[in-house]
């Protein structure tokens, strides 16, 4: 009796490992590029057995193979769009990095972004380093990894989800990033208004002044100080709203 259910369990695990797996892989924290490969998927499988007692009751397994295929598919796509929709609110860093730099005068000032591999600028690569640092100390990997389980109550498993869920899920969470950049780059975007329209006042009254020599230290300088000054802030306002993201899987 036992050997017999051998089979059975296996392929739930399999279709359980689909969603975990896919979601470790792009979890914010956990699923970093810089992180080994190994370990990912060794995190990914334990996870898979603590959850594997609870999904088991709702999945129920197709009596041929092509059904099978299909619950696969559909726990692959499941775990793809709550993980690329995470992904979108982690890129809010980048974006808000770039917008920082290009406000401050180092938008040519570039690295490799350890999480992508691209070139981006050096501020966006320092953010998101940061915001990947607080996740980790914060704990909120461990909100990540109780969104994961309670995904199976948000979204039971036995098909694909609906294309207008999907849509308006992604839809929601790009603009959630993007709003997000806007907010956490809002200081520097005031300093740089304000900072050009000093210049540019200036220029006026001191035609003979080089201003272009004069901008671009006073620039870097000031947009430093406001850096130390509002970092703080602007980590606790991603941190808030990245949680909130991943606790609308929770159910809270």
């Amino acid at each position: 009796m036992q050997i017999a259910i051998l089979p059975e369990i296996s392929a739930v695990f399999v279709l359980v490992f689909a969603r975990v797996g896919t979601l470790v892989m792009l979890m914010p924290g956990i699923g970093e590029r810089f992180i080994f490969s190994r370990a990912r998927l060794s995190l990914a499988f334990f996870v898979a057995l603590v959850v594997l007692p609870m999904a088991r009751p709702l999945l129920r397994l197709p009596p041929d193979v092509s059904g099978v295929v299909a619950l696969l598919l559909g726990e692959v796509l499941i775990g793809l769009v709550i993980g690329v929709c995470a992904r979108f609110v982690m890129a809010s860093l980048q974006t808000a990095g770039t917008l920082v730099a290009q406000t401050m005068g180092l938008g040519f000032a570039t690295t490799i972004d350890p999480t992508g591999g691209q070139q981006n600028p050096s501020i966006g690569n320092l953010l998101t380093m940061l915001g990947i640092t607080l996740v980790l100390t914060s704990d909120l990997h461990h909100v990540a990894i109780v969104a994961i389980h309670e995904s199976y109550r948000v979204l039971p498993p036995g098909g694909s989800p609906e294309l207008g869920d999907v849509m308006a899920l992604a839809v929601r969470a790009a603009s959630q990033g993007f709003s997000l950049a806007v907010q956490i780059s809002a200081p520097f975007i005031i300093f740089g208004l304000l900072f050009n329209l000093g210049l540019g006042v200036l220029a006026r009254m001191m035609p003979q002044l080089q201003v272009f020599f004069l901008a671009i230290p006073a620039s870097i300088f000031g947009g430093m100080f406001v850096l130390l000054a509002v970092v703080g802030v602007m980590m606790s306002v991603f941190l808030n709203d990245l949680g909130g993201f991943l606790r609308q899987f929770t159910g809270n």
